[in-house]
């Protein structure tokens, strides 16, 4: 089974952490993090796993290693692990706005590195994540990352210059999907259903939408059309939905959020080379 490590024990890496243990890639006595808050460390525990307060423990016990830390702790992370990144070592980061090559440079030559974007619903098997390849990493890796990905939900090998919309997209999505089920919802506990059947049954719509266009592969506007018949009701809420401008409401925060990651890459490039220059 992989030994696999976690540096930084927060929500992604919880999430991963039960998605893997579920699909059978490994055991909880084979995963470790590590994490300078001693409650999120108790958290991570309870899933069954070792932990410790060093980075240094992490990279001996482990072979992957997945560096999930917000991006102003990176170059204390990188300063930490330097010593201890060996051959046998793959590691795949989801350190928002920190690119390969910012790892690369500060890591020993030949460190076989991976970026990640990956989301929440991990948890539940049903993540949607994406991959960059470093420029070392070798075939196997590649095999090792989509194994892991794939078995907590859809992967795609994309290029880097793609990472921030597909952070504003995917990561960020889950939060605009649940505020759309949470508004649905409320729709119908206004029109009399009880909320506990309006939250379920706004979920479950989602969820099959979601599933039919994956599953038929057919375009959301021809399934979108396949249940509006003229002058219905499915008609009548669209125009609705056309005059209040929800269609341009998501175009905009799709574009908002990729600005502001592309904000927040600036300034942990700047923050990463600042703060691996005084290393």
């Amino acid at each position: 089974m992989l030994r696999i490590g976690f540096v930084g024990a927060g929500n992604i890496a919880q999430a991963l952490t039960r998605g893997f243990i579920a699909a059978g890639l490994t055991k909880g006595q084979k995963i470790i993090a590590s994490d300078p808050f001693p409650q999120i460390i108790k958290n991570f525990e309870l899933l069954g796993t070792q932990t410790s307060s060093e980075n240094r423990v992490v990279m001996e016990q482990s072979d992957i290693v997945f560096l999930t830390v917000k991006p102003e702790n990176i170059p204390a992370v990188l300063s930490s692990i330097r010593p201890h990144v060996y051959k046998r070592h793959l590691l795949l980061s989801t350190v928002m706005g920190v690119s390969i090559q910012d790892i690369e440079q500060t890591l020993p030559p030949a460190t076989r590195v991976m970026r990640v974007m990956t989301n929440t619903p991990v948890l539940v098997r049903n993540g949607a994540s994406v991959f960059v390849c470093g420029s070392s990493v070798q075939s196997e890796d590649e095999a090792i990352t989509r194994q892991l990905l794939e078995a907590v939900g859809t992967c795609d090998k994309v290029p880097e210059s793609l990472v921030d919309t597909i952070t504003a997209l995917s990561g960020s999505g889950p939060a605009y999907v649940y505020i759309i089920i949470e508004a649905l919802a409320d729709g119908a506990v206004r029109m009399g259903v009880p909320r506990d059947l309006a939250y379920r049954l706004a979920a479950q719509t989602v969820l099959g939408a979601g599933s039919m266009v994956l599953t038929t592969k057919t375009h959301p506007a021809q399934l979108k059309d396949n249940v509006t018949s003229p002058a219905g009701s499915t008609a009548e809420g669209l125009h609705f939905l056309e005059q209040h401008g929800l269609r341009t409401a998501l175009i905009g925060a799709i574009e908002a959020a990729t600005q502001r990651c592309k904000q927040i890459n600036k300034e942990a490039k700047e923050q990463t080379s600042n703060g691996c220059s005084r290393n």
